[in-house]
């Protein structure tokens, strides 16, 4: 099966349809595909998608000029602005001006969220500005910082509360703070096990705490301190909780026959990942689940020769389908 070309819209060709319009300019793709999105998962993972494609494309500014008073509008400024942030500031733009966006981005929060209260949007597009935050002691915002009587690390806990309020156990909101930590060198581990273990049978974030290896790993590897990559994977830590996502995840939402499988590609192919790195197996739905999409997520990230994911997902494929025919 030859794979496909890595894809933000992954297979969802109506989302593929609204990025090429968005980047000759154009916004009516979007708004329909937004008009007919009718749960918060798609909404908030498409949303993100396009915020993300529509980034210096101009597109986003003139629908909110031509339809000032259209929540979706506001919504995806929201999500461009607080993107070209996160971008700017990865690029190591100066501070005074990242300042500048910044402030410019929590505007168009505040519209959106005025526009439609009950959408957990405005609050992921903060969460993904507090990754500006590398010192915690002089955040941007500090009304959104708390400190945690537990162990967990001070971070925007009132932002995620928020967000889970709205959309109960909201995937990118529960991403985007293990995004933080990990941009602010803080151990996401204890964080995403903590996740994995208070949310309920069938939530991806029973996935969460393989996120958080993965980045542990690279971040190893990058320091010569892990010494073989099997004493790393296969550790009573590791298959618990891959295990866990396999069975309390991915084997209780199977799609009905008929039914596109909606589920993130990102995510199946870090279960794929965790299920042969570990040696836990099992492995076979979840890349027929995947088909020839993979994604360079985690493959890039923890091969030894990062230009060759593509040979690892291929090689860490072969005998979960071969496994196919011998049942």
């Amino acid at each position: 099966m030859a794979l496909a070309t890595p894809h933000p819209a992954g297979r969802d060709t109506r989302l593929s349809r609204a990025l090429e319009d968005l980047r000759l300019g154009r916004w009516l793709e979007t708004k329909t595909l937004l008009e007919d999105t009718n749960t918060w998962d798609l909404w908030c993972s498409r949303s993100q998608v396009l915020g993300r494609g529509a980034v210096g494309t101009g597109a986003i500014a003139a629908w909110c000029e031509e339809e000032p008073d259209n929540y979706n509008a506001w919504m995806m400024r929201a999500r461009e602005l607080s993107e070209a942030v996160v971008i700017a500031h990865k690029k190591g733009v100066d501070r005074r001006d990242l300042m500048q966006a910044v402030l410019a981005a929590r505007y168009a929060c505040d519209i959106a969220e005025e526009r439609w209260p009950q959408s957990p949007v405005p609050h992921l597009s903060r969460m993904a500005l507090a990754q500006v935050d590398l010192d915690p002691r002089d955040p941007h915002d500090p009304m959104n910082w708390l400190d945690r009587k537990d162990m967990l690390p001070r971070g925007p806990w009132r932002l995620l509360r928020r967000v889970d309020e709205l959309d109960p156990h909201n995937r990118e909101g529960f991403h985007r703070m293990l995004a933080l930590f990990h941009a602010r060198g803080d151990e996401g581990v204890s964080y995403a096990q903590y996740v994995a273990t208070s949310v309920p049978d069938g939530s991806p974030l029973k996935l969460l705490p393989h996120y958080a290896f993965v980045e542990q790993f690279r971040l190893r590897w990058e320091d010569k301190q892990t010494l073989s990559v099997l004493a790393y994977w296969v550790s009573e830590d590791k298959v618990h909780y891959i295990r866990r996502a396999l069975e309390d995840w991915f084997e209780l939402t199977q799609p009905e026959k008929g039914h596109p499988d909606t589920r993130s590609l990102l995510d199946l192919n870090h279960l794929a990942h965790g299920l042969t790195a570990t040696g836990v197996g099992r492995a076979t739905d979840v890349f027929d689940a995947i088909g020839p999409h993979v994604t360079k997520a985690p493959w890039a990230q923890v091969a030894h020769t990062p230009g060759e994911w593509r040979e690892d997902f291929l090689k860490a494929r072969r005998p979960a389908l071969e496994a196919r025919g011998r049942r």
